[in-house]
């Protein structure tokens, strides 16, 4: 994308191609990227690469595990996502001049993970006139991947759970490796199950790999209105 700034200088934004073509060069083949599903055909498309959802994902209910593992505070969230996916993608537009990133998008996630998972609750998931987070908000995974090294007050992630390997070179795309992967899932992925869980229109926990299941028993069957 090309724009000016007020002086009329020309700049170049690059970083979601920068941050696909990363991906593609830098992780290997069989990486699976999770990020909020908006992304999910473009990080599919240029990036080559798995991902967890993408505009034809039509179950709510995966579209709230993936919102509850994305606001949850840091190490509830490293709990489930070690079994999904080897890495995270957000974005963090709101540092190259776009205040639409993920943080403005995170409390829909919180509404929809809270439509099916009562531990999430979207009253307590916001951010005031002034900008400021509220506790929930300023502890979850989005909102930490977001500003980490951009704000001041984010801290560090606790050991043994994410890791920064990329931010492009207008900050408006961040990728972190999920440490501590689980290889049972990864494995159980690979082998199939999953997707003949779909094909076979079992129940939903039975698309998923057994490591979750402690998490798909707190669900609760969404019903459209």
């Amino acid at each position: 994308t090309e724009g000016r700034y007020r002086d009329g200088t020309t700049v170049i934004i690059d970083d979601f191609r920068e941050a696909y073509f990363w991906l593609r060069d830098n992780t290997p083949e069989d990486a699976r990227v999770l990020s909020w599903w908006d992304y999910g055909y473009q990080i599919n498309g240029m990036a080559n690469r798995t991902t967890i959802a993408d505009g034809n994902t039509w179950n709510h209910e995966h579209i709230a595990l993936l919102g509850r593992a994305l606001v949850s505070d840091v190490k509830t969230s490293h709990k489930i996502i070690r079994h999904l996916a080897d890495y995270v993608l957000v974005w963090s537009t709101r540092y190259g001049g776009n205040p639409g990133d993920d943080i403005a998008k995170s409390p829909h996630l919180a509404r929809i993970a809270g439509s099916v998972y009562s531990a999430i609750d979207p009253a307590k998931f916001s951010m005031d006139r002034d900008g400021r987070p509220s506790p929930m908000m300023a502890n979850s995974l989005i909102f930490r991947a977001v500003t980490y090294r951009m704000e001041p007050g984010t801290p560090e992630f606790p050991p043994g759970t994410y890791k920064e390997v990329k931010t492009t070179k207008n900050n408006m795309v961040r990728i972190y490796k999920v440490l501590n992967v689980s290889p049972k899932s990864k494995a159980w992925g690979k082998q199939g199950h999953g997707k003949r869980a779909w094909i076979e229109e079992r129940p939903l926990t039975d698309a998923y790999p057994p490591g979750l299941q402690e998490v798909l028993r707190e669900k609760r069957d969404f019903k459209q209105h």
